[in-house]
């Protein structure tokens, strides 16, 4: 069994020079990956990217930093762009209290309205949530119904123990950063069962690439962190989180 990267951008215009050499890195070492559409642009640049590649499944939303401009008709593109066979969950959504660019309410606003759709197709969610983990967790209570994933889960332990009887945890490149200690506490007691690896490539590329353009085989140096930390072996973090991807995203086996 190989691993998946369950949060990649190779839709990003950082892989335009060599897009076809990466896709052929990930057909070569990884099962597959799933490309996270952020803004209408991007979640259509997914949906071709699906229809093109074997190794490639994708989801399609719009990120907090990305909803201005945000109504009735962002929605019903949505939809269409759903049901696409290959287009897996509705994200990446939620709430970005960091970056501020659109105020607070409504970004809850957007958010639930991505929830409900996502409900409505009963579709699996990906969920971006910074500095508003607060809320994010209580608009998520609004929507029991719906399931998904953490992406780059930034929370507590205790948080996160909550979260994992609906949502798996995304784990990604800052697992391997030196000054991981809260997320490292994360990973050593939650259930591997809960986790999926991610790279959110380009960004935040793991040690020892910390700094320079990540890609989705990255994937492995999470992976030998998460064996590290619960000593275990590397190939039973293989067989665990990428079945882990395939239920949270509905994929079966090839």
């Amino acid at each position: 069994m190989k691993l998946i990267d369950t949060h990649c951008h190779i839709d990003n215009e950082k892989f335009n020079e060599d897009r076809i050499e990466v896709i052929k890195r990930i057909e070569e070492n990884l099962d597959f990956v799933v490309n996270i559409g952020y803004d209408l642009e991007s979640s259509k640049k997914t949906v071709r990217l699906t229809r093109v590649y074997d190794c490639i499944y994708g989801t399609v939303g719009i990120h907090p930093t990305d909803i201005k401009g945000f109504n009735e008709e962002t929605i019903s593109t949505l939809k269409d762009l759903a049901q696409e066979p290959k287009i897996v969950a509705i994200g990446e959504i939620g709430l970005d209290y960091y970056w501020m660019t659109e105020d607070k309410e409504f970004q809850k606003e957007c958010f639930k309205k991505q929830l409900q759709l996502a409900k409505e197709l009963n579709k699996p969610v990906v969920i971006h949530t910074r500095d508003a983990m607060e809320d994010t967790v209580k608009i998520l209570k609004e929507f029991p119904e719906v399931k998904g994933v953490i992406h780059c889960y930034p929370g507590s332990v205790e948080t996160a123990k909550e979260l994992i009887k609906n949502f798996y945890l995304g784990i990604g490149g800052v697992l391997t950063f030196k000054n991981s200690k809260k997320l490292v506490e994360v990973v050593k007691e939650i259930p591997l069962e809960r986790i999926v690896i991610e790279t959110d490539c380009p960004y935040m590329a793991p040690e020892p690439n910390r700094g320079k353009r990540n890609e989705p085989i990255y994937v492995e140096y999470v992976a030998k962190k998460i064996a590290e930390i619960k000593g275990i072996s590397l190939e039973q973090v293989i067989e665990i989180t990428t079945q882990n991807g395939r239920d949270l995203y509905n994929i079966g086996e090839k």
